[in-house]
């Protein structure tokens, strides 16, 4: 081969791999752009249907237990959604609304113990 073909076809993949790799980087900015973009619909949901106290609650609770957090934010989203709240909840309906959600996800745990007699 000589060296013009050899540089042609280097070059060729060169821009095949730059392609690929900014088609990656893209795609990866705009799965970025989507989480944001549901962050901050999940937020302006909540601050609809939240008061103010609510909302600090919320945040403390996402703090100490994220996934309980989530899963309260998921309820009341999904409430929003089917119209099924009246106003804005306060911090006592938020309790009542976390009261709920731990008995459904409570996890029970048993302990059986057994003796190796023989």
């Amino acid at each position: 081969m000589a060296d013009d073909e050899l540089e042609a076809i280097r070059r060729q993949r060169m821009a095949e791999l730059q392609a690929k790799h900014g088609d990656s980087s893209n795609n990866q900015q705009q799965g970025e752009e989507a989480k944001q973009r549901e962050k901050d619909m999940r937020n302006s949901i909540l601050a609809q249907v939240l008061d103010q106290s609510a909302r600090a609650r919320l945040s403390n609770l996402a703090m100490v237990k994220p996934e309980k957090a989530s899963a309260v934010e998921n309820y009341l989203i999904q409430m929003a959604r089917f119209g099924s709240l009246g106003g804005k909840i306060s911090e006592s309906g938020l309790i009542e609304i976390l009261e709920k959600v731990s008995q459904q996800t409570e996890k029970k745990t048993t302990v059986k113990v057994r003796s190796n007699e023989i």
